[in-house]
């Protein structure tokens, strides 16, 4: 028996958690995206839109700082949106200040 919505032989692939961070700039972007990743399941993706021009440069550091995978950004939605996923191995960040490492 298969799941609503899969295809034989192909489960159902959850939707990605969406961060719209609208024109939020870099420091508000990344303490909104660690206290979202805090509570995410490993495996779990997630798109970010940011129209902050350094996006395409932040999103990258802050996955390798904190250990998650970067995707890279999603084309044809529109707006600029970049893919993460969750790595259940990653390592903490200050959450009052994502680009420093936690305790």
């Amino acid at each position: 028996m298969s799941s609503p919505g899969a295809f034989e032989g192909h489960p159902v692939v959850p939707s990605p958690v969406v961060l719209d961070g609208g024109d939020a700039r870099c420091v508000l972007l990344l303490i909104q995206l660690a206290r979202l990743v805090a509570d995410l399941e490993a495996g779990t993706v997630v798109r970010v839109i940011a129209t902050d021009p350094a996006a395409p440069l932040d999103r990258p550091a802050w996955c390798h700082l904190a250990g998650h995978s970067y995707l890279g950004q999603v084309p044809g939605l529109g707006r600029p949106t970049y893919a993460l996923q969750i790595n259940g191995q990653a390592r903490r960040v200050d959450p009052n200040a994502p680009w420093r490492p936690g305790r």
